[in-house]
């Protein structure tokens, strides 16, 4: 006799839930297509399918639920999504930024347009002088308001499935004890030697490598992206 849980098709809508919620992360990664197959009934639960999740974290198993409503049942979205912010995740900031765009750009798959607005928020945060050069120093990092880098981290952590975000960044490159010239072609930035153009040859789209967004100007030097990785706000969420 077989032992074990049923298989996903056979469970109730509830029981899929159940497991995709408490799962480990390759257990979660397992249902990521059954999740999306049965997003009808998953939207039948309206509030009640996310309910187990925190707004204020970053759960990637709730960004599938909303990116899967997203493509199968928008029509569910307002109904679960808050009046004030228009997403669903907390997007608080130190200085005012409004981040429902981005939210709004994440949930859709709109890799690209989220991105654009990441490096602008950088460059916003960095002060005036990075605005009116267009780039940030590696030295002006460290002023950076942890708060609101804390706010684009979690967004893009829990509308990639775990698969995007400083912090997935900076976990690969420990992996890979701090080899910059390793990372880049872990993250699909270089290939055989070559920077990959932005933003032609960039992958936009879930299937793209781990850690491929957002992106940071690797042009700038590792000085600049080494700064971001390991700003003392995102150091703890590691």
């Amino acid at each position: 006799m077989i032992s074990g849980p049923p298989p996903s098709t056979n469970q109730s809508v509830e029981e899929l839930l159940e497991r995709f919620t408490s799962g480990s992360k390759r257990q979660r990664l397992s249902l990521v297509k059954t999740i999306e197959e049965r997003a009808e009934e998953l939207a039948a639960l309206a509030q009640a399918a996310l309910a187990s999740f925190d707004p204020d974290g970053d759960d990637w198993a709730a960004g599938w639920i909303l990116q899967v409503f997203q493509r199968h049942q928008p029509q569910v979205l307002p109904s679960l999504l808050s009046s004030e912010s228009r997403g669903w995740f907390s997007t608080p900031s130190a200085v005012g930024i409004d981040y429902e765009p981005l939210q709004r750009d994440l949930l859709a798959e709109n890799f690209e347009e989220a991105d654009r607005f990441t490096s602008a928020t950088l460059r916003k945060l960095a002060g005036p002088g990075a605005e009116q050069r267009g780039y940030v120093y590696f030295s002006e990092v460290h002023a950076i308001n942890g708060l609101d880098l804390v706010t684009i981290d979690r967004l893009w952590t829990a509308y990639s499935q775990g698969r995007f975000g400083f912090t997935t960044q900076a976990r690969l490159l420990n992996a890979l004890d701090g080899r910059y010239h390793s990372l880049w072609a872990r993250i699909g930035w270089k290939h055989e030697g070559t920077w990959t153009r932005y933003p032609g040859s960039f992958t936009w789209s879930l299937s793209a490598p781990e850690g491929h967004m957002p992106l940071i100007n690797q042009l700038r030097g590792v000085r600049l992206m080494d700064a971001v990785l390991h700003h003392p706000s995102l150091v703890a969420r590691r």
